[in-house]
């Protein structure tokens, strides 16, 4: 009713706050659409800020913590601490976040989309997504798919 009346942005952005999809296939898991909410005055900001604009490089966890200035364990923990995850489960939601974005507002390849966000293999890309999201990046796509 609602995309018919407001158009699909609309739609799915009211299927967003609504937290259930346009149209959802059984056994399907609710999608993510924000990231965690990070605790006030955390000294990690910057670093996630960075992971967020390098999305689609290859980064681990040497790299990270070289961005850091700290130890891998010290910044194991710090994310332990201050986020609630380690920086790779962290980074893996982000990339994944922003595959769902691509997905819903661009045209882009499922193959452009995995390598943007930082997958090599596509096939590792759609598992990850499934895992995640519950469905295949083809399907989430055509659920959630706004007009332009």
């Amino acid at each position: 009713m609602v995309r018919q009346d407001y158009g699909s942005a609309v739609a799915a952005d009211t299927a967003r706050l609504s937290v259930m999809p346009l149209e959802r296939a059984g056994g399907q898991a609710q999608f993510i659409v924000h990231e965690p909410p990070v605790p006030s005055g955390t000294t990690l900001r910057p670093l996630l800020n960075w992971m967020e604009e390098n999305l689609g490089e290859q980064l681990d966890i040497t790299t990270i913590a070289a961005k850091a200035t700290m130890s891998t364990r010290t910044l194991n923990r710090r994310f332990q601490e201050q986020i609630g995850t380690t920086p790779l489960q962290w980074l893996h939601h982000a990339r994944l976040r922003q595959a769902q974005f691509l997905l819903e507002t661009t045209d882009h390849s499922i193959e452009r989309v995995a390598g943007q966000v930082g997958f090599n293999a596509v096939t590792t890309f759609r598992e990850r997504f499934r895992d995640l999201v519950g469905t295949s990046p083809q399907r989430y796509r055509t659920q959630f798919r706004t007009s332009r």
